[in-house]
């Protein structure tokens, strides 16, 4: 696809629009608050696409669910320290282990420190009731005579911090035991059991079930239904899709994730006609075998893996384990679990398949602010989590800027919707301070700037400056 000059930027309702998503974890809460601004709006979407937690705002849009996302009791809005890529089980054990060590071992040197206490206090007493200094040093003299016997805290306090030490080693092996036997792939694997459960920090696995079964209660509806295995829900939601494409509120689907295996992308799409044919036609001998390996059509038999694919979408490149997707017997890999997770530069490649759509103007939400000059600089983070979290935003900023360059030339318009200042970073599931405004900020106000972004850099100077040309009309503006 050549690169034309840079496109102009005057919306048109004709034309056929991707709302694309891109961000790293709380990003999504801002996408949640984007697209509520566009429904309440009116403006026309006929695709929605996102890369790493954008693939949930794309999966929820894509069937008008948008509102299990941003509203009060949505998603977006409930506590997320449990749900949005916690800890994994075996570093908190760990963690818990070695702080129950650490107190043990803290015991004499605190009992040491207890007894300059009580002598302080016995010297005071002293002088109002005679004969008390002498009972306190008495008792707490004979209280660590049998304390520190040689069968007491001497010996029972090493054996104590063994057995914790050797209880939380037991337990990591016993977990990347179990869990080398639960993986769907059964290669052959470098290293102990014990890097099977530690390799990777945070866990992804969390993250993706909660926003799944969110999005079987959408489904379910008031029903009083278990929920279905992954792929049969998957299964479920294509056919919904599929059988409703054309109808208010439902629209295209195209997410993408990073096939390790295969070292290449791969872009799960659920597209209508006739962009369908188009969009995974063979387009000559030539790249006949690479276009199969890299598409997954979502409204075929591959429909099985969409949830997989989304999961994998959601997954921390390097920080959470890669999700196992095992593709279709009768598709490209014949059958082959891969290990896919997101890659933070992808989304030139989600514009370029966006395009590929048949798309002539795209809207792009994303988080990641733009450093415009010099004093902007931020505290610097110090946990783990706010060290990924710092580099996911600033290659997520990198990303936008690069892929907005490159893939210029490929449509008639492209707007983007980002924060002026967003002081969360995308694994700040608790919210973050914010020393410009000095307050605590939470993922749920994420939500609210997005709303107001969406109609401050898009909805009133852009789609209202085309109102003489649209077939609807636009709403009067809620205030918050």
């Amino acid at each position: 696809m050549s690169k034309a000059a840079v496109p102009p930027t005057e919306y048109s309702p004709e034309r056929r629009t991707a709302l694309v998503f891109t961000g790293t974890g709380t990003d999504g809460a801002y996408h949640a608050g984007a697209l509520r601004a566009l429904n309440e709006a009116g403006v026309r979407i006929d695709l929605v696409a996102g890369r790493g937690i954008g693939a949930i705002g794309a999966l929820f849009a894509a069937i008008d669910g948008g509102a299990r996302l941003w509203e009060p009791s949505g998603l977006w809005r409930r506590p997320l320290v449990s749900a949005l890529y916690p800890w994994r089980r075996a570093y908190r054990r760990v963690a818990a282990g070695a702080a129950l060590a650490a107190l043990l071992l803290l015991v004499p040197p605190a009992l040491a420190g207890l007894g300059l206490m009580l002598y302080e206090l016995a010297i005071v007493l002293e002088a109002a009731y005679p004969g008390t200094a002498t009972w306190i040093s008495g008792s707490w003299g004979a209280f660590l005579e049998r304390a520190f016997a040689p069968d007491a805290l001497p010996t029972r306090l090493p054996q104590l911090v063994t057995a914790v030490l050797a209880i939380v080693i037991v337990g990591v092996l016993v977990s990347g035991l179990r869990a080398r036997r639960r993986l769907a792939a059964r290669r052959d694997q470098r290293g102990g059991p014990w890097w099977t459960v530690l390799a990777t920090p945070f866990s992804g696995e969390d993250t993706a079930r909660y926003f799944i079964t969110g999005l079987w209660d959408l489904l379910r509806g008031g029903a009083s239904v278990s929920q279905p295995r992954r792929a049969e829900l998957s299964r479920r939601y294509a056919e919904l899709l599929t059988e409703n494409l054309g109808q208010p509120g439902f629209r295209e689907l195209l997410f993408l994730a990073h096939d390790l295996d295969a070292r290449h992308d791969i872009v799960f799409a659920l597209l209508g006609q006739p962009w369908r044919r188009g969009f995974f036609a063979r387009r000559g001998p030539a790249d006949a075998h690479q276009r199969a390996g890299d598409t997954v059509d979502l409204a075929g038999a591959a429909r099985e893996v969409l949830l997989d694919g989304v999961a994998a979408s959601t997954a921390l490149a390097g920080a959470t384990d890669p999700p196992f997707v095992t593709f279709a017997p009768e598709g490209h890999w014949r059958g082959e679990t891969h290990r896919l997770t997101d890659r933070p530069a992808s989304l030139f490649r989600v514009l370029e398949e966006v395009a590929n759509a048949g798309v002539r103007q795209v809207i792009l939400v994303t988080a990641a602010e733009e450093i415009g000059g010099p004093h902007a600089l931020s505290t610097r983070r110090a946990t783990p989590r706010g060290r990924l979290g710092e580099y996911f935003a600033s290659a997520e900023a990198a990303t936008v800027r690069d892929s907005l360059g490159a893939a210029a030339g490929w449509f008639d318009a492209m707007f983007v919707v980002r924060p002026p200042h967003n002081p969360i970073s995308p694994l700040d599931a608790e919210g973050a301070f914010d020393a410009r405004s000095d307050r605590w900020q939470t993922v749920g106000e994420l939500v609210d700037r997005g709303y107001e972004d969406a109609y401050r850099q898009f909805i009133d100077p852009v789609v209202g400056a085309s109102g003489e040309r649209m077939a609807v009309e636009l709403p009067v503006r809620r205030s918050e």
